[in-house]
């Protein structure tokens, strides 16, 4: 008689020929484990293999890729309806894994499988914006936004934090801080932004802290600005100065972040590019059940 859990995993597509995945899901099934496999080909896919999941009747839907990839999974179970709503099981299988690596997920993928069918499933948070799609890890704002994605990982394992800072040194067409307006709850501050990071997790862009802080269950989302009408002051007070005598670097929490431009600008939600010149984002306390490690540094 079958005394695990079942579970469906959503597999990104550009996973679905990986060898030591299909060893470890036969392996887990010999032992028992009822595990529905799904690949996705599309932008909507996982939505779909959601409902599907809840028709079946399974306790978890592990999400099987990356940053992009569990935010597409858990933002589709949060808009879930019906009494019995699935957990969120963690795969990690992408590029950077910022929220898998930042919750404590294993590398190994027979492991990760274990955590995400048998773990123990606890509330987190999620955040929303503009009522209309969602981020799990962070939404990141700022010409970091365009230069985190380019910056070499040889340069980001040497310098950390202010490594895009000195790529960016080296990509001037693209050193424009975006003028804007950012209220939250007992906050305002109006000014030049070179980065913005509003965390519900703590870390984006390939292990980047830019959130240090942040909880995934304190309903509240944790935010971070570095500032500068000119980069080579900022730049040499990162590097020079402790963060928490930079001028340069603003703080703040809140349940709710508004953020005001008056000209486009780009927002990195998980992965995902979000334009426009106004966006609210605000925490879904205990939006959804995730499977996390007992020792989870993100839980309060």
């Amino acid at each position: 008689m079958n005394t695990f859990p079942s579970s469906l995993l959503i597999l990104n597509g550009k996973s679905a020929g990986d060898e030591t995945l299909r060893e470890a899901i036969n392996l887990l099934r010999d032992e028992g484990m009822e595990i529905h496999v799904r690949v996705t080909w599309e932008k909507g896919d996982a939505g779909r293999y959601v409902q599907e999941a809840q028709k079946l009747g399974v306790s978890t839907v592990i999400a099987g890729g990356g940053d992009g990839t569990i935010n597409e999974v858990a933002t589709a179970l949060v808009g879930s309806t019906g009494e019995t709503v699935p957990a969120l099981g963690i795969l990690p299988l992408g590029t950077a894994n910022d929220f898998a690596t930042s919750v404590g997920i294993p590398q190994a993928l027979d492991k990760a499988l274990q955590l995400a069918i048998v773990g123990k499933a606890v509330p987190v948070d999620i955040a929303r914006v503009n009522d209309e799609t969602c981020f799990i890890n962070m939404a990141t704002g700022g010409f970091g936004t365009r230069i985190t994605a380019e910056t070499p990982e040889k340069l980001k394992a040497a310098l950390g934090g202010v490594s895009y800072l000195i790529h960016g040194m080296l990509r001037l067409d693209a050193l424009k801080p975006d003028r804007c307006e950012i209220t939250g709850e007992n906050f305002h501050w109006q000014g030049d932004a070179l980065v913005i990071g509003i965390g519900n997790g703590r870390q984006a862009g390939g292990g980047q802290q830019l959130c240090p802080d942040a909880l995934i269950n304190d309903g509240l989302l944790q935010l971070r600005i570095f500032t500068g009408d000119e980069l080579l002051p900022a730049l040499v007070t990162t590097l020079t100065q402790p963060e928490e005598e930079n001028p340069h670097i603003i703080d703040a929490q809140s349940a709710w972040f508004e953020v005001n431009a008056p000209h486009e600008i780009m927002f990195n939600l998980d992965g995902e590019p979000l334009h426009g010149e106004h966006f609210r984002i605000e925490v879904l306390p205990a939006a959804l059940h995730c499977r996390l490690p007992p020792d989870c540094v993100l839980l309060r």
